[in-house]
């Protein structure tokens, strides 16, 4: 049992399987002992801060349902939901880490990695009426998740990124994909919180599996999810939400270039076009405004259609990581139609935010 502090920040850490569900076993690395050597370094280090608080899914090897992880952090009433596992690929090359939010995706590297964690379902008994409905195969039916995916996906995006950007700059690992990635895990699908969940390698990979099973390996792995888990928790918990107000580029570029023989009102009428531009880019930003997300990433990139799939009017803020906004209109309705034009385009993650006199608001709260 946990007796939390009222107002610490309370971490519920999933070591991923146990017991009868090993997960992957590759040159003798089996990975539920090595989910859980990680699960319980990262649980170390965050309870030397008496303002945080741990909750443990598991702490010795045994099997719990997946459902029944999740509601161990809903009883909790956790801040965030972290599940760590590791990855494993038929081809031994494959190496890097990923870190997952819950949400549907088209991406099929992206399904075939939720399918084998859901597969787990099986192992439980009564699983047939306990997830009645369900097909590990076809990750559509699983039902009833998107309220809960638009309230916390963004502060699970943020965790996420936090976690990657932590993997690539301090310990050199390779981000797979380039950035945060959304499929749905069923260990997600139920933590009504923002929750993650971590591939932190390869155990299929003869040099990285051996990385895992050593006691630095899974330090390193564990520091840097500690200091992830600690920067979001200043970000968002103890300071607030800190995303910061979008910057729109104006829709039409204006040419400095004044030719050698116009005269002073050419001039001033150049200036002018540029101020009048300038003020209708500011009144957009004024008021309610609502944008698409499509992606959140490390990486910083030009604001040009070539770095989005063809999408044009593309904004960008940073806080932890770049997040990329496509459109800006003050009509919902009209927000719907960007969403479903970004997701044509393959941003099966994208999502609308609102924003108010250019700050992030609840958009449940706008809806409502």
């Amino acid at each position: 049992m946990v007796f939390a502090q009222a107002n610490n920040f309370k971490v519920t850490l999933d070591a991923g399987h146990g017991d009868h569900d090993y997960g992957a076993v590759y040159n003798g690395h089996i990975e539920k002992n090595i989910n859980l050597a990680i699960t319980l370094k990262v649980g170390k280090i965050l309870e030397r801060n008496s303002t945080i608080d741990v909750i443990y899914t598991r702490k010795n090897d045994i099997f719990i349902d997946l459902i029944e992880r999740a509601n161990i952090a809903n009883r909790a009433d956790a801040n965030i939901f972290v599940s760590i596992h590791c990855n494993a690929n038929k081809n031994t090359v494959a190496d890097g880490t990923e870190t997952y939010v819950m949400g549907m995706s088209k991406n099929a590297s992206n399904l075939e990695a939720a399918k084998r964690e859901n597969s787990v379902v099986t192992l439980e008994k009564d699983y047939k009426q306990k997830y009645q409905g369900f097909d590990i195969n076809k990750p559509e039916t699983m039902l009833g998740m998107t309220i809960m995916q638009e309230e916390f996906i963004e502060n699970s995006i943020a965790l996420a990124g936090k976690i990657q950007d932590r993997f690539v700059q301090d310990l050199g690992k390779k981000s797979r994909g380039g950035g945060v990635k959304q499929a749905p895990y069923m260990v997600l699908h139920k933590a009504y919180m923002p929750r993650v969940l971590i591939e932190t390698g390869f155990i299929s990979n003869p040099v990285e599996g051996a990385k895992l099973d050593s006691e630095e390996g899974q330090q390193e792995i564990a520091e840097a999810i500690a200091q992830a888990i600690l920067s979001y928790k200043k970000d968002f918990f103890d300071g607030g939400d800190s995303i910061e107000a979008p910057i729109e580029k104006p829709s039409q570029r204006i040419d400095n270039k004044v030719p050698a023989d116009s005269n002073n009102q050419k001039k001033s009428d150049t200036v002018e076009k540029k101020n009048e531009e300038k003020s209708e880019v500011n009144k957009l930003e004024k008021g309610l405004v609502f944008k698409v997300q499509i992606s959140a990433s490390p990486k910083k990139l030009e604001l040009t259609p070539d770095n989005f799939k063809g999408l044009k009017n593309i904004s960008c803020t940073h806080d932890s990581l770049f997040i990329y906004m496509y459109g800006s209109t003050s009509n919902y309705d009209e927000a719907k139609k960007l969403l479903k034009e970004a997701v044509s385009k393959g941003y099966d993650s994208a999502f609308i935010i609102a924003l108010k006199d250019g700050k992030r608001v609840s958009l449940k709260d706008v809806i409502k």
